[in-house]
């Protein structure tokens, strides 16, 4: 599975019913005005993609670094803090349990709260792809939540170390961790700044 992670205006997908409403922020990313698409355009290895076009004032694409876009390394890393939140400081484990359930964990219980998806519809139909989807106020306390957080994460790394490991031999990468969290974090940032909404999306 993939995911494109997505920053977007609620207030211009709001203009349209919300049947509509994917469907126009689909339709505004594939458009071959934003120069996304060009075959001859720089692929920057991270980063942000700003649209051109008449709909580029109202999204953005984020790539994460050494991901490929796949989601398998959003799936790892919730499953490596399953066997190290226990070990973690108790702000730490508050905090990054509400910033990944927040996004991409469905948690211990499957309690995820990774959606605002009212907004859009609930219909499968027209709801297919649709991974994460906050609204501008739970952007909000996503960053906030982030920001508490974000100068104690690598107090985490000692026992990310030791606690990570699968039974196969395969350990958690704490680097690797920090990075895919930090860059949820630039996102959720610039989300925040701008009054906007996140969407992550496999196509």
């Amino acid at each position: 599975m993939d995911i494109t992670a997505m920053i977007a205006d609620w207030s211009w997908l709001g203009d349209v019913p919300e049947r509509e409403r994917l469907s126009r922020l689909r339709n505004a990313w594939y458009a071959d005005e934003t120069g996304l698409w060009d075959h001859d355009a720089p692929v920057a290895e991270g980063g942000w993609g700003w649209p051109k076009g008449p709909n580029g004032a109202f999204f953005a694409l984020y790539e994460f670094r050494h991901t490929l876009g796949s989601y398998k390394p959003h799936f790892w890393a919730t499953h490596d803090w399953e066997r190290v939140r226990d070990h973690a400081d108790p702000l730490v484990l508050a905090g990054l349990d509400a910033f990944l359930l927040g996004l991409i964990w469905d948690g211990m219980d499957g309690e995820s709260g990774e959606t605002d998806r009212d907004f859009f519809s609930g219909d499968p139909e027209v709801s297919y792809g649709l991974l994460v989807a906050r609204s501008p106020d739970g952007v909000r306390e996503l960053a906030a939540t982030w920001e508490g957080v974000r100068p104690r994460l690598d107090g985490l790394r000692e026992a990310f170390t030791v606690y990570s490991a699968v039974p196969d031999g395969r350990g958690g990468d704490f680097d690797a961790f920090d990075l895919l969290l930090t860059e949820w974090g630039h996102i959720l940032t610039e989300a925040a700044g701008r009054g906007w909404g996140v969407v992550g999306l496999s196509e």
